[in-house]
């Protein structure tokens, strides 16, 4: 019988409130979740409360997921997310220092492998792009094959491959410098063969009940909350390349614009070797905001704030919120949590840069 897929489970789930799509949804991907949980926090018990954590926020958000979402890969990072979360408000030390206990030799058997890479991978997948995340957790964590990750992805299958080449010729550099030494073939056996264990037979149940209580216990309700605060303010800390700080998305590919003549505050400080004017005329307004590295007076803008181009160095959040909405700070109230760090952003040329930069800080 043909299985139904995730975005139907969720449009069910979402429009129709189908407690049956929602059970199966928890059913299919619960044991990535919990596995994902433990390798965080090591103690079963904090697993399974993480795991109920993640599926309540995918029941809470499930309407407002984006069409065609890879939701394993969603799922994936919620729990992590949930797991950091787990350990600030435990204030426990949970994570202990177990790479000084790791042997520096490896030989290619994937269980002794495994006992090297386990205490890291957590890291080691955090720091891959979306895509490359994604792409591992398809192909090792859910077993997919390449024509099924492909079709995930909406590519070929040969494209597939090479988006997971790439993603484990990654983990494997990262490993290297932790001194653990292996092939990505053996890399990829032992993520295949071990990182992602049976979840408590109890625990779907609980985990489906619980998403849909009007009460769940205090503490995780307080991890529910935390982790959502954390999701609302991820945008506005992404780690990325700090050339690569504004994407403009054109009509047939994607152009980044890798340089900002060095921060100059005045409207002709745009640069994109090799693009023509036009391109980036035309181009779908996106904005990207980062950490700043400079330390310039505070609020200093880069330039003019207009709804064409403008950018913002060193500045803070209530100093983006004005920029985009023309608010000043007295009249804005923030939740818990405001990040307190300085950002620059960019936004894109001529029409929308206002409605992206307010999409963004959303």
């Amino acid at each position: 019988m043909h299985e139904t897929d995730d975005v139907e489970l969720l449009r069910q789930y979402a429009e129709e409130q189908s407690d049956a799509a929602f059970e199966a949804l928890v059913k299919r991907h619960i044991n990535l979740v919990y596995s994902a949980a433990l390798r965080h926090v090591d103690n079963p018990s904090y697993a399974e409360e993480i795991t109920q954590a993640v599926f309540i926020i995918l029941a809470r958000k499930a309407r407002g997921l984006r069409p065609g979402i890879i939701l394993s890969g969603w799922l994936y990072q919620t729990a992590r997310l949930t797991a950091a979360n787990f350990r600030r408000t435990e204030v426990r030390r949970l994570h202990r220092e177990k790479e000084a206990h790791m042997q520096s030799v490896l030989t290619d058997d994937q269980s002794d492998a495994w006992l090297q890479i386990a205490p890291v991978l957590e890291q080691a997948v955090g720091g891959l792009n979306d895509k490359e995340r994604n792409a591992i957790v398809l192909r090792f964590f859910e077993k997919k094959s390449l024509s099924e990750v492909g079709h995930a992805f909406g590519t070929s299958e040969d494209a597939a491959k090479m988006r997971v080449n790439r993603a484990l010729e990654k983990l494997r550099k990262f490993f290297v410098k932790r001194g653990i030494t292996l092939s990505t073939t053996v890399l990829a056996g032992a993520v295949s063969a071990h990182s992602v264990q049976a979840a408590p037979v109890e625990l779907a149940s609980a985990v489906a009940t619980a998403a849909k209580a009007s009460t769940v216990a205090v503490s995780t309700l307080t991890l529910v909350k935390g982790t959502l605060k954390l999701m609302a303010w991820a945008k506005a800390k992404m780690a990325i390349a700090i050339s690569a700080v504004v994407l403009i998305g054109g009509s047939t590919s994607t152009i980044a614009l890798m340089k900002w003549e060095a921060y100059k505050a005045h409207r002709d400080s745009w640069r994109a070797p090799g693009l023509k004017s036009e391109q980036v005329e035309a181009a779908v307004p996106q904005v990207r905001i980062l950490p700043t590295k400079f330390s310039p007076p505070p609020g200093n803008l880069a330039a003019s704030v207009t709804n064409e181009k403008w950018g913002g160095i060193g500045v803070g959040v209530p100093e983006m919120i004005f920029a985009a909405y023309n608010w000043r700070p007295a009249r804005i109230v923030f939740p818990d949590g405001e990040p307190q760090e300085k950002y620059d952003f960019m936004a894109n040329l001529r029409q929308g840069s206002v409605q992206a930069l307010q999409r963004e800080l959303r």
